[in-house]
């Protein structure tokens, strides 16, 4: 292959890596307003569903270790191949599902499939960074908010439109289509798949990386809670509708994918710190004011807002994983990638616990306050300029 066939290739690949990631977002997107109804049909309380969250954040957990072996062994496209097709029938499957029991298993799927797309999502991104010899993947994930955006904020005005079962087939339709433009153009490895049958993980003993962690988890955990609870919190405690329910997340969704197309930008010209510290302040004033807000609209704003701080948080501690003295990146980044997904997919859990005892708005004030000692610990992510250096 000459060079300019490889440019054209790599090229591709990162169209087919931003529809993937466009899809896998606009799908979670999507299941953010079939929740309120989800509910209903089921006649299950707030503890109820966090405990079907919880299935939703044991199968996604469990999915991205086996995806971390399946990438290490068959490479990432093959990997992504793998997890890409059944997210198309996952709405479907929940949104005619009537028994909790048989709600648990569809959620535990849906979360394995979500968290094994995005681990290979991402490895494929990173594969093709080392062959651009630049980063692409603040707007990759800026393409997964932006498919959130167009899942959230369609999804409330179509399910009341044709109802969830319907929406859901909608959905499904369409994913099907954007995976079958990307699938045959997922980039290639940089290296060799593993053959051996035996893999060997050790965890790094240098404290700083699971700061570094614990960091990612309470940032992804505020994601989490507005995925699979702003939807309901405006209904239940703000009085709104579903369509205008929706829009919550969607324009959470939306900010943080118009953040995320000029978070290099802005990285490169204030630094990783001051950056990571200044989207800090930024999502918990947002969150605080989510908790406080008496009216419907204000908590959709902020939302936005706070998905404008939270947009680069995620990314610079990507960085700051990958480019930390002493140790190895793929250690680094999978304990990374693992405590912070445990946020984004099991806090949510714990928020239905706690919000069927107090409510969701004390909940969103008390996640505001997280955020801000999250902004405290900004000094921590100065390895991540090293990514530019």
């Amino acid at each position: 292959m000459t060079s300019n066939d490889r440019q054209t290739a790599l090229r591709i690949g990162r169209r087919a890596a931003a529809a993937l990631f466009f899809i896998n977002g606009f799908v979670v997107g999507s299941w953010a307003p079939q929740i309120p109804s989800f509910v209903s049909r089921l006649g299950i309380s707030e503890f109820t569903l966090g405990l079907l969250i919880f299935c939703f954040g044991i199968g996604a957990l469990f999915a991205m270790t086996l995806a971390g072996q399946l990438i290490a062994h068959w490479g990432s496209r093959q990997t992504l191949r793998l997890f890409a097709l059944p997210v198309v029938i996952m709405l479907p499957m929940i949104a005619q599902t009537s028994n909790i029991w048989i709600a648990a298993i569809v959620l535990t799927l849906f979360g394995g499939v979500i968290g094994g797309m995005d681990v290979a999502m991402n490895a494929s991104v990173v594969a093709i960074e080392k062959q651009l010899g630049r980063a692409i993947m603040s707007s990759s994930h800026g393409f997964w908010s932006l498919g959130g955006f167009v899942g959230g904020g369609l999804g409330g005005i179509a399910i009341q439109a044709f109802g969830p079962l319907n929406h859901a087939v909608i959905v499904a339709v369409l994913a099907a289509i954007g995976v079958a433009l990307a699938y045959a153009y997922i980039a290639e490895d940089t290296v060799q798949p593993l053959r051996e049958s035996r893999y060997r993980f050790t965890l790094p003993n240098q404290s700083t990386i699971y700061i570094i962690g614990a960091m990612a988890l309470l940032s992804m955990s505020a994601e989490g809670s507005v995925l699979n609870w702003s939807a309901l919190y405006l209904q239940k405690e703000l009085l709104a509708d579903t369509a205008t329910a929706g829009f919550a997340f969607a324009g959470f969704s939306g900010a943080m994918a118009l953040t995320r197309f000029g978070g290099d930008s802005i990285r490169n010209r204030f630094g990783a710190v001051a950056t990571f510290r200044l989207s800090g302040i930024a999502a918990a004033v947002g969150m605080l004011a989510v908790g406080l807000s008496p009216w419907p609209w204000l908590a959709i704003a902020a939302f936005a807002f706070c998905g404008i701080g939270l947009a680069n948080l995620a990314p610079i501690l990507f960085s700051t994983a990958g480019n930390q003295p002493g140790l190895n990146a793929g250690v680094s980044l999978s304990v990374l990638t693992t405590m912070g997904h445990s946020g984004i997919l099991l806090a949510p859990s714990l928020i239905g616990f706690v919000g069927g005892l107090v409510g969701l708005a004390p909940v969103y004030i008390a996640v505001a306050i997280l955020l801000g000692v999250v902004s405290l610990l900004s000094g921590k992510t100065a390895a991540a300029d090293a990514a530019s250096c």
